[in-house]
Order: C-alpha cells, then sequence, then structure tokens
C-alpha cells in the first residue's frame, strides 16, 4: 500500500515537473477570422507573453491576409420587434403595425425608412413605429433602414416576413 502511494506521488511529482518548464503559447487568426492558440508555432502567429495580465495583438493581426478591413466601426442595430418574423396577421382592414428597436439607442437627428416587399413605404420618419394601411393577403417582407445625420445608412434590419390574412365577400 505505501508502495502505491509513493508511486503515485512520484507520478504526480513528474507530471508537474513537465508543467513548470516554461511553455510558450502562440495566437493567429485563421481564414475565416477565428482566432487560434497553440503551444506549436507557425508563419504568421505571435507569441503570447503568459506573465503578463492582458494578453493584446497587433493591429497587423486582428484582420486575416483575405479579409476586407472594416471602414468604420458600426455600433448602431435596428430591428423589427413586430410583427414577429413568419407571424400571420388576421386583419380585415389590412393594416400593420411595424415596431422597431435601435440599440444601442435613437440619436436626434436619425431616421427610419421602411421597406415594404422591397419598395420604400411612406417617407423617412423620426419615429420608430409605422402603420402600413391596405396590405393585400399573401406573404410580405418588411426591412428598416437606419440613417444618421448625414442622411447615410447606418444599419439595416435582418428581413422579417409576415402574411396577411383578410376576409373576402364572394
Amino acid at each position: 500500500m505505501i508502495y502505491r502511494i509513493l508511486l503515485l506521488f512520484f507520478a504526480l511529482g513528474l507530471s508537474i515537473y513537465s508543467y513548470a518548464g516554461e511553455k510558450k503559447i502562440y495566437a493567429w487568426k485563421d481564414r475565416n477570422g477565428v482566432l487560434v492558440f497553440s503551444d506549436t508555432p507557425r508563419n504568421g502567429a505571435h507569441e503570447i507573453n503568459l506573465s503578463n495580465q492582458s494578453i493584446s495583438l497587433s493591429d497587423a493581426n486582428k484582420h486575416t491576409p483575405n479579409s476586407a478591413q472594416p471602414t468604420q466601426l458600426n455600433r448602431f442595430q435596428i430591428m423589427i420587434s413586430s410583427p414577429i418574423h413568419n407571424q400571420t396577421i388576421q386583419e380585415n382592414t389590412g393594416s400593420v403595425y411595424v415596431t422597431s428597436r435601435i440599440t444601442p439607442r435613437f440619436e436626434a437627428g436619425f431616421t427610419i425608412q421602411l421597406f415594404l416587399n422591397g419598395a420604400p413605404y411612406g417617407t423617412t420618419s423620426d419615429l420608430s413605429t409605422f402603420a402600413i394601411r391596405d396590405v393585400e393577403s399573401g406573404v410580405h417582407t418588411l426591412y428598416l433602414k437606419l440613417y444618421n445625420k448625414q442622411n447615410q445608412a447606418i444599419a439595416i434590419s435582418k428581413p422579417s416576413t409576415f402574411v396577411m390574412q383578410r376576409k373576402t365577400v364572394n
């Protein structure tokens, strides 16, 4: 029994000793832009200093060679809150109320354009709610564009599809 305990301590000591040596970690971005860490060096990889509390990569390594450099950091997002995607709306007048959500927040001077089936619906608005009237029965697609004070599009929502059902009199 003592022999097994000594053997266990010996094996544990060897494993700790192997980890105690200076290990080097390398980082690079693959062609899909995913940050990869490894203990094996390769071309284009940067060594990570593990004794430092903060890890940073140089600006030259933040993008892959084949990826397009972003021209401007777009911090705004816009999305359609209502109607929810693939919602069926039963409304005999054909009225649909579209609401949007903007993050981080809607700023003064910004405007929103609603698109129905790929075409602008109405004019740009400084409100985040729209009313669409007399929508025909069938499948329809909505999306929104957010414009800044200089009338430049700074965010586009994902398309949202809804189905309008209207009763008809025969």
